[in-house]
């Protein structure tokens, strides 16, 4: 069964982290490997992990974290 663009977004944590079953880790490679999209996007969470990884959260201004808080349920929303 072929994993949607919405199934692997939401999986992409547990990919990240290895933690997919092997099926599951198929799939969701196989969709990479077709869709453009996707890739970009799984590209941009690895970013994103690595440059948050470096940065400790009293780094942040208030109003900065306001302004992630709002990206991410604006994109949790759709």
């Amino acid at each position: 069964m072929e994993l949607t663009c919405k199934e692997l977004v939401e999986l992409v944590t547990d990919y990240l982290e290895e933690k997919l079953p092997l099926d599951d880790a198929v799939r969701f490679e196989r969709h990479i490997s077709t869709c453009e999209g996707c890739t970009n996007y799984l590209e941009q969470i690895r970013q994103t992990i690595s440059t948050l990884g470096h940065i400790h959260g009293d780094a942040l201004t208030s109003e900065q974290w306001v302004d992630l808080l709002e990206i991410f349920r604006d994109w949790k929303n759709g």
